[in-house]
């Protein structure tokens, strides 16, 4: 690439180019097939080139590829139902955004604005976005990037899974709590049923409003729809995006009945949320999850790399389904670029012993098994 582009210097950049790419493998300007066990940071759920999405977003680009939220849309309320059907009926309404961080600003407006509150409970290690409130509920935010004068609101830390905290630390001033069911920045660390009832239960009883952050975790890459299926806790909103769109940008917001009778119109808002091209791309995720059953795929093979992966640097394994951390007895870090140079494309994490894994749902036992060579090899 040429040193002299126009990109503004704020992403770090691996060592090699991509020109292309197909199934789970991508292609380098320098002939390298590599295989991508990150996804592009959790989005591509279907993997590359999948006929059925492509040709979904295509007839849409042909159709209509935009219109306002204020001109009715077929595609748009088949998106929604197909959303919410997909999330089980939990949830009545669905509000399209355009990123997980849109889709937690939102979520959290809601919360104050149905309790009036002052104060937002966030869990220790949490990663929740870059904008303004989203930025403030992020762990070290303030201490690496966050740059705002000052927060919009109080903001009170849990530790990860501490019981124990929950009651000193969610009163009746707060709000909302917010939590990733498994974090993704901070680890592919998953906070298990237990810790996520407690919370449930606190909220419950002081009248907070609890948000599951699901924009890494949400739309089958657990091997549920959403981890809250997985733990079996329904919280108040979800908060989604990456995969649910395979790589067209979007998010979205899943409300239930209680929060959905706080709307008001023009109460929320968004300029390309919930846009014609972005409806199909979801719409056309979630039928590729469905028809090829990939969720299942995800339960068998994720458990395939915990029984075959313990090999080489890997000691042992934490986060659920395809939110999967390598736990490693050396620097994460270096064992990223170790896979690279192999031709294996995986993440690191806030913890620097974890390498992070977010492969597509169409991931096979095949494709591992040049992992774990890999991985025995170093």
């Amino acid at each position: 690439m040429s040193t002299t582009d126009f990109l503004a210097p704020v992403f770090a950049q691996y060592a090699m180019e991509v020109v292309g790419a197909e199934g789970v493998f991508l292609h380098t300007r320098d002939g390298r097939r590599v295989l991508d066990l990150y996804g592009g940071h959790a989005v591509a759920a279907l993997g590359y080139g999948h006929p059925g999405w492509t040709r979904a977003v295509s007839a849409q680009a042909a159709a209509c590829n935009f219109q306002s939220n204020a001109v009715p849309m077929e595609v748009r309320v088949r998106a929604a139902t197909k959303l919410a059907r997909f999330a089980g009926g939990h949830f009545d309404s669905i509000f399209f955004v355009n990123s997980g961080a849109e889709a937690n600003e939102n979520a959290l407006r809601m919360a104050f604005k149905m309790t009036r509150r002052t104060r937002v409970v966030a869990v220790e290690g949490g990663f929740h976005g870059r904008t303004a409130a989203a930025g403030a509920i992020t762990w070290g935010a303030d201490k690496k990037w966050y740059e705002f004068p000052r927060t919009p609101f109080d903001v009170s830390w849990v530790p990860r899974r501490d019981i124990s905290a929950i009651a000193g630390t969610v009163g009746e001033d707060v709000a909302a709590v917010i939590v990733e069911p498994v974090q993704g920045v901070g680890g592919a660390f998953d906070m298990g049923a237990e810790f996520l009832a407690a919370l449930r239960a606190r909220c419950d009883a002081v009248g907070a409003q609890l948000i599951f952050d699901e924009v890494q975790i949400g739309v089958g890459r657990s091997g549920q729809p959403f981890a809250a299926d997985l733990y079996g806790v329904r919280p108040d909103m979800i908060t989604t995006a990456k995969a649910l769109g395979n790589g067209f940008p979007c998010g979205a917001l899943l409300m239930t009945p209680a929060v959905t009778a706080a709307l008001k119109l023009e109460g929320l808002g968004t300029t390309f949320g919930g846009g014609p091209m972005a409806c199909a791309a979801i719409e056309a995720t979630i039928d590729g999850i469905e028809s090829q059953d990939l969720m299942a795929n995800v339960r068998r093979v994720s458990q395939y790399i915990r029984e075959t992966c313990t090999v080489g640097p890997v000691v042992g394994h934490q986060g659920a389904g395809f939110l999967h951390g390598l736990i490693c007895d050396r620097p994460a870090k270096e064992v990223q670029t170790a896979l690279l140079a192999r031709n294996i494309l995986a993440g690191v994490s806030g913890d620097p012993r974890v390498v992070r894994l977010l492969p597509p749902y169409t991931l096979r036992e095949a494709e591992v098994d040049l992992l774990r060579a890999a991985l025995e090899d170093l």
